[in-house]
């Protein structure tokens, strides 16, 4: 059956961490379902570039630099809108794979930072005009990090269930209004960015993690299930969305072709 197109009150979609990855994949996605979407991420060239490949396209979509990180900015952000129909929360990333004895605290408190409090920000400054939307809906995208722990992981695991946590007791504290929460909690994805990133740009190392591996996700499959959970009816609210590729059984358990 044929998903119904947004609402006029509650079809603008704000994507953080648009500018690749996840994010980009999910903005195409969401403009194709109908939605106006507002591109934001830190790189200014690459999401002025997706808004404007998104408007050759025939759908609606706005670039806007943020920082998430950034209070005031998010607060000034939002004052841009009346009302807004979605919120997805993608801003994030890993940094480095030390174990606990000889981790980076800046790296610790720069992923902290970005998916935990970069989420918050946003969706304190944001909720009002989700609850005015009638029809709101929050997305945080957490990983299966935020489930399970992994060794050398530890930063980016604790960061992750700070995501989780978050979107749990969000849902709880407001229930009885129009807004869902949903958390969708990808496994191995392989992107053009997330590992090298994670590995400071080694190109070898982040090859690593994918090696032998027949099928990781990609950020389409990704978008699609993001794109899925928010066309929902109104009243329907997946929780939770754990996705993982067929070749991985939890964190620690993958199977990787010789």
């Amino acid at each position: 059956m044929p998903t119904a197109a947004p609402s006029t009150t509650s079809r603008i979609a704000i994507v953080t961490g648009a500018s690749s990855g996840i994010g980009a994949a999910t903005a195409r996605q969401l403009a194709a379902a109908g939605y106006r979407v507002v591109l934001t991420a830190r790189r200014k060239d690459r999401i002025e570039a997706l808004a404007e490949e998104i408007t050759n396209a025939g759908h609606a979509a706005t670039a806007y630099q943020l920082d998430v990180t950034d209070r005031a900015a998010v607060d000034e952000f939002a004052t841009a809108f009346k009302t807004i129909g979605v919120l997805i929360n993608n801003a994030g990333g890993a940094l480095g794979a030390d174990p606990i004895a000889t981790g980076d605290p800046a790296d610790w408190r720069t992923m902290y930072e970005t998916n935990v409090i970069g989420t918050l920000n946003l969706t304190q400054a944001l909720l009002p005009k989700l609850v005015a939307s009638g029809d709101g809906t929050v997305v945080v995208i957490s990983s299966t990090a935020g489930h399970g722990t992994y060794e050398g992981g530890g930063g980016y695991v604790a960061a992750k269930h700070g995501a989780h946590v978050l979107a749990e007791t969000l849902r709880l504290e407001i229930v009885g209004q129009p807004v869902r929460v949903i958390e969708i909690a990808p496994g191995m994805v392989r992107t053009d960015e997330f590992a090298l990133t994670r590995f400071n740009g080694d190109e070898e190392r982040a090859a690593k993690v994918y090696q032998g591996v027949a099928e990781p996700l990609t950020a389409d499959d990704v978008a699609e299930t993001v794109t899925w959970a928010v066309t929902r009816p109104s009243h329907v609210n997946v929780d939770l969305l754990v996705l993982r590729p067929r070749a991985q059984a939890s964190n620690t358990k993958v199977h990787r072709e010789q």
